[in-house]
């Protein structure tokens, strides 16, 4: 490929390579990219990264969701597969160069495709006016015709190609069927065991020969072009075949000569229009990267979101995690709205709860967007455009660096915390793991408190008490949990704002079968304080599920009394 790329290049990086991988945006984007059409249009999803220009972003939403809706009610577009064509196109800047069949066969596929895509985006100016602007002045159609006629599908040059060519391919044709009968008369003067079984005339070293016994060498004069593996049987060529090889040569080079000034003519008569062609593959590549997102975007059901320039509030109305929705076809929904002065989340909840589920969807949600694909979100979803996107998620333990689980984090909260600011996501899995949890929940707390007063939207888990009471008491800070069905011990993945989660440790520990009396000596041992924590929490989870089961009780009574009323009338 040449020229075609997704990202200026004064780009400054939204997101850095780790946070990118641990959100997992290649394998979302590779998800996005096989709905496209060609390996270039795949390629050119694949390269797409995070921007933070909001008029940019905004305007590539618009395009994808018009192409969407297009789609959708009408159907019909769908771009045609462009050939890799750089080559070529590196070929005709080169002075003097020529392209050969194969090359000048991508070519004239490469028009076909772009004529086709020019045509079908021109036709989309009423409905979809910002896909059909991608169109552009595509080469004459002459060229294609001329290559067309020229050149076989598989590149070999077609015989009447040029009248020359035409009259130096009989002449060919006609000395190699005079010489090869010339052959094979002489051949057949040759006894069985001079010439040996099954022999015919074969070509060696260009020219043309007959197999001759090493014993019989003397009864065939002529000039010897190699010999069998075993060296029984010479290859010779024929004294009196000479002439006519040479011959023959001479018209081999004749048709050599004329196919070259077929590629060259088709060669300088495409250079005039490289630019166009260039632009037109472009347009076909860039058609096709459209494409992709929008067919991603109808079968993610994803809606257009509402771009704000940060520091806005963060409002995701039926997101799903994008790679559950694209690998499985199912997410549960979650609705994660902040008021303008809330800028901090604390989700806790029992582990295998979606925590990090939860955590990565929300910034795959935001890296997919600025990068120009529609995540999987409902309507009224608002999203800001963060200038940068930071996380720590996951164990970077590293022996080469010398550094454990909890250094790893540290070092990580370090970059966050110098960059960090009101234009900033950041995604902490977690946070005041790894150490003694007491200092843990410390540092934990000063960093939640040093980022909020910084005021990026900041989005961390947690397993701490102290921590979901720091969010409880500090404005701006936002408790959140993910539902767990405390009969059953399973996680519903059903996201809850305002409220911490249990962890449920010792729970899960009795349902999994550790003895008893480690249990019941578990439970002396936790603190008075954590265990009220969680006893308030309980009974709180106890009144939500009395009053929820009483509001489904009074609904069953109100329907059988609808319908008891409606049989009496």
């Amino acid at each position: 490929m040449t020229k075609v790329a997704r990202t200026p290049s004064s780009f400054s990086p939204v997101a850095a390579p780790q946070t990118l991988a641990e959100l997992e945006f290649d394998r979302a984007l590779a998800a996005v990219a096989r709905h496209a059409v060609s390996d270039l249009g795949a390629a050119a999803v694949r390269a797409r990264l995070p921007q933070a220009d909001a008029d940019a972003v905004g305007a590539e939403l618009v395009t994808v969701a018009e192409l969407a809706t297009e789609l959708d009610e009408r159907g019909g577009f769908e771009p045609r597969a462009v050939p890799d064509i750089g080559e070529v196109l590196r070929a005709l800047e080169t002075p003097g160069s020529v392209l050969d069949g194969e090359q000048l066969r991508e070519l004239w596929a490469a028009l076909v495709a772009m004529r086709e895509v020019a045509a079908q985006l021109w036709a989309l100016a009423d409905d979809a006016p910002r896909v059909a602007a991608l169109a552009v002045e595509v080469p004459p159609q002459k060229l294609e015709r001329a290559i067309d006629r020229a050149i076989e599908p598989d590149g070999r040059v077609k015989d009447d190609a040029s009248p020359a060519l035409k009259r130096a391919r009989r002449r060919l044709r006609e000395t190699r069927e005079r010489l090869v009968a010339d052959l094979e008369g002489m051949l057949r003067g040759l006894a069985s065991h001079e010439a040996g079984r099954d022999a015919d005339v074969t070509l060696k070293g260009g020219r043309y020969v007959i197999p001759v016994r090493r014993e019989a060498r003397s009864r065939v004069k002529g000039i010897v072009h190699g010999e069998s593996s075993s060296g029984a049987t010479l290859f010779v060529e024929p004294s009196e075949a000479v002439e006519l090889g040479n011959a023959l040569a001479q018209c081999e080079a004749e048709d050599a000569r004329e196919t070259l000034a077929v590629l060259r003519g088709l060669t300088d008569q495409a250079r005039p229009d490289s630019g166009l062609i260039e632009s037109g593959w472009e347009m076909c590549v860039a058609a096709d990267d459209l494409y992709a997102r929008a067919r991603f975007a109808l079968a993610c059901e994803a809606h257009l979101p509402e771009l704000e320039a940060p520091p806005a509030a963060l409002a995701i109305r039926g997101g799903r995690h994008p790679l559950l929705v694209a690998e499985s076809g199912s997410a549960v929904p979650f609705d994660l709205v902040l008021a303008r002065d809330e800028r901090t989340v604390m989700v806790s909840g029992p582990n295998a709860g979606g925590k990090t589920v939860l955590l990565k969807a929300v910034g795959l949600t935001s890296a997919l967007a600025q990068a120009g694909v529609l995540p999987p979100v409902g309507a009224g979803t608002v999203l800001p455009v963060f200038r940068r996107i930071f996380s720590d998620i996951g164990d970077h333990q590293s022996i080469d660096a010398s550094l454990s689980t909890f250094s790893a984090h540290v070092a990580a909260l370090k970059a966050i915390l110098i960059d960090a600011d009101d234009g900033g996501l950041v995604l902490l899995d977690e946070l005041g793991g790894g150490t003694d949890p007491v200092e843990g929940a410390s540092l934990a707390g000063a960093v939640l408190l040093s980022l909020h007063g910084r005021r990026p939207v900041t989005i961390a888990t947690t397993h701490l008490s102290q921590l979901k009471e720091l969010a409880a008491a500090t404005d701006g800070l936002v408790n959140a949990s993910l539902d767990f069905d405390a009969e059953n011990l399973t996680p519903t993945y059903r996201l809850r704002m305002g409220k911490p989660g249990r962890s449920y440790g010792l729970a899960i520990a009795r349902r999994m079968g550790l003895p008893d009396p480690v249990l019941a000596l578990a439970d002396e041992l936790t603190p008075e304080h954590a265990r009220s924590v969680e006893a308030t929490l309980a009974e709180l989870e106890r009144r939500e599920a009395e009053l929820a089961r009483r509001e489904a009780e009074v609904e069953e009574a109100r329907v059988r009394l609808d319908t008891a009323e409606a049989v009496a009338r």
